[in-house]
């Protein structure tokens, strides 16, 4: 691992796990280590270079990509490709799988989106568990307050995940 982390998350709701985690002290890394000590948003490797790389930092970045799209692109220009190892952290197909695990609805949500492919985690968790804010900040924090609710909802979702050889999750960051 690099001297510089640099953890990028694409939503509110992963947002607020990573600082649950964070917070709680759960990660292979800290906060302090953190540019700018937080979660960072910004989707595109030519943000990210623009923003934070043009700082002249003197060690390789961790880039730590918390996303639900496998095919989703981080390119950086070639003078940044060596400075740079990005890890992709799936959540796919959503983070709010999570509260589908928590609430121990795996079964039911896999045979709702048997006869319903277009059915997303989230509008399951707000049709059918009636958690209209799932993808917000603050109901996720509030959600998982409990900071070892979080942990075994992360290890049930991995254990259920179809997980690529090269792919990590959140539950690979745990320490």
């Amino acid at each position: 691992m690099g001297r510089y982390i640099a953890c990028i998350c694409e939503g509110g709701a992963e947002r607020a796990i990573f600082d649950l985690l964070l917070d709680h002290n759960k990660l292979i890394f800290e906060r302090k280590e953190l540019i700018e000590e937080e979660v960072l948003r910004c989707r595109s490797g030519k943000e990210f270079e623009e923003r934070y790389l043009r700082k002249g930092f003197t060690d390789k970045i961790t880039i730590y990509r918390v996303l639900d799209s496998r095919s989703e692109k981080f390119n950086l220009s070639k003078a940044y490709q060596q400075k740079v190892d990005v890890k992709n952290v799936i959540t796919a197909p959503e983070i709010e799988k999570l509260i589908i695990c928590n609430e121990k609805k795996y079964k039911d949500y896999e045979r709702e989106a048997r006869k319903n492919p277009r059915l997303k985690p989230s509008i399951y968790c707000k049709s059918i568990l009636k958690f209209n804010n799932v993808k917000s900040y603050d109901f996720v924090t509030e959600y998982f307050s409990d900071i070892q609710v979080l942990v075994n909802a992360l290890y049930e979702y991995r254990r259920i995940s179809k997980v690529r050889a090269d792919e990590m999750t959140i539950w690979d960051l745990l320490r």
